[in-house]
């Protein structure tokens, strides 16, 4: 049974940084072949982030996020991380890791992963 578990959300100012971290038990990094951060806002959709492939070659995010969000994995600590700054109010939402045990043409659909944390809140106050 893999469990996915976040970690490091919280209330920051416009303007600040937050670093999400996601922790995996029952199944290594190493058998992820692609990782990725969801985020859903009260009274709306659940929304893609960012992922990124085993082996970092490919990294793709919401255009809403380019440039401010990064995200990477530690397949050795097998851990992932997605590093948020210049954060801004609409950025609030709960925050979701989600693993994808078999590479597929698909990433950006929660559906196209295999396992998925709880979530983290995070909170970007104006």
């Amino acid at each position: 049974q893999v469990q996915l578990v976040e970690s490091g959300g919280g209330l920051v100012q416009a303007g600040g940084s937050l670093r999400l971290s996601c922790v995996a038990s029952g199944r290594t990094f190493n058998n992820f072949a692609m990782v990725g951060w969801f985020r859903q806002a009260p009274g709306k959709e659940r929304e893609f982030v960012a992922a990124i492939s085993w082996s970092g070659r490919i990294i793709t995010y919401v255009d809403s996020v380019k440039g401010r969000f990064t995200i990477s994995r530690d397949n050795d600590k097998n851990t992932m991380s997605l590093q948020m700054n210049s954060l801004k109010p609409e950025d609030t939402a709960v925050y979701s890791c989600a693993a994808q045990y078999y590479l597929r043409t698909s990433y950006r659909r929660w559906e196209d992963y295999d396992a998925w944390g709880r979530g983290a809140q995070v909170t970007v106050s104006s």
